[in-house]
């Protein structure tokens, strides 16, 4: 019985974890861009990845999660390995606060709404950006006043050479602006597994402050807003701006904002009153990069078929055939026109590849 039910066990792990040869990554890739895998099979839990890493130890390999940030400028010589672990639930909870764990694998918008359909929260204002789960602290990704790191707790990630798993907690994670260990230290040597994050059960943290939450929910008569209304006035507005990734490629925000010394800034000020910020601290601000893109003209300008979005400049597009390389040259011609003109450095959010 023992013996049929691991060879049972044997197969279907054998059968799930089908290795493709010469793979299109079209469909992983938010963008749309027509790339080659050498060789991709997709994982569903820990034994399955393990057992990949274990089995090609010796293999370059790429872990690909939601493909949400990141630009393909050419076909991957390596095995990729999508993380497709699923499954989120309650962990611990008190009278105030619930402990949520999500496994990478979970589409992150489809993950804030459950979220939000359980009274939970902490990540309203975080709706409807692409990606997954496993990939939000790698960016600690934020929208609108809130970031990852405000409800993180901790996260479960797998060595890629040992296949032990670590715990890293918020303090580990070295969370900054777009930034964590996972781009640094932690780089290639490790893919999360899980994540989580503690949420209110009561007693929100309602943030209507940022951008245009408060205008939409007036447009909306809501007065008192709960944690449903404000994520539906955010999806209303990235709606607005931004396109759906399954009708025009892209891969959200491409630019980071540039954050620069009050004293730079006062140069830039001086020559462009009308320049918006927002102050970081006593010595720092930060300047919206959409902003400066729009504001050197290239809002809704087109190159072939990459572009940038004609809704919001810090957007760019694929029209459909764009390469990589295409969608690469474009934003170094909008670094360019931006730097030419204001003096200020943008760079990439997205990992170009």
């Amino acid at each position: 019985m023992n013996f049929n039910s691991n060879c049972k066990n044997q197969y279907q792990l054998q059968f799930k974890m089908q290795i493709h040869t010469n793979f299109t990554l079209k469909k992983y890739n938010t963008f749309g861009i027509e790339a080659k895998a050498k060789q991709f099979v997709a994982v569903h839990n820990l034994a399955e990845l393990k057992s990949v890493l274990e089995k090609h130890k010796e293999d370059k390999k790429f872990i690909l999660g939601g493909g949400s940030n990141m630009l393909l400028t050419q076909d991957i010589d390596a095995l990729v390995i999508h993380i497709d672990l699923k499954e989120k639930k309650i962990i611990k909870e008190d009278d105030d606060f619930v402990w949520v764990e999500s496994q990478a694998g979970e589409n992150w918008h489809e993950f804030v709404l459950w979220t939000i359909d359980q009274n939970f929260g902490g990540l309203e204002n975080m709706s409807l950006i692409p990606g997954n789960v496993g990939t939000t602290p790698v960016q600690n990704i934020g929208a609108y006043g809130t970031e990852i790191k405000d409800t993180f707790v901790s996260c479960e990630a797998m060595n890629l050479l040992t296949q032990e798993m670590k715990t890293f907690t918020k303090e580990e994670c070295n969370f900054g602006y777009r930034e964590s260990i996972f781009k640094h230290e932690a780089k290639d040597k490790f893919v999360i597994t899980s994540v989580i994050f503690k949420l209110t059960k009561r007693n929100h943290k309602i943030n209507t402050s940022y951008g245009d939450i408060t205008k939409e929910l007036e447009k909306q008569n809501v007065t008192t807003p709960t944690l449903k209304d404000v994520s539906n006035a955010v999806i209303a507005i990235r709606k607005s701006k931004l396109p759906d990734p399954k009708e025009l490629g892209n891969s959200g925000s491409f630019f980071k904002n540039p954050i620069i010394s009050k004293e730079s800034f006062e140069k830039v000020q001086q020559k462009f009153p009308e320049v918006k910020f927002f102050e970081v601290s006593s010595t720092e601000v930060k300047v919206p990069a959409g902003w400066l893109i729009e504001h050197s003209g290239l809002k809704g300008y087109r190159k072939d078929d990459a572009g940038v979005h004609k809704n919001q400049a810090l957007v760019l597009v694929n029209y459909g055939n764009a390469t990589g390389q295409d969608i690469l040259n474009l934003s170094k011609y909008v670094q360019k026109t931006v730097f030419d003109k204001y003096g200020i450095a943008i760079e990439a959010e997205v990992n170009v590849i």
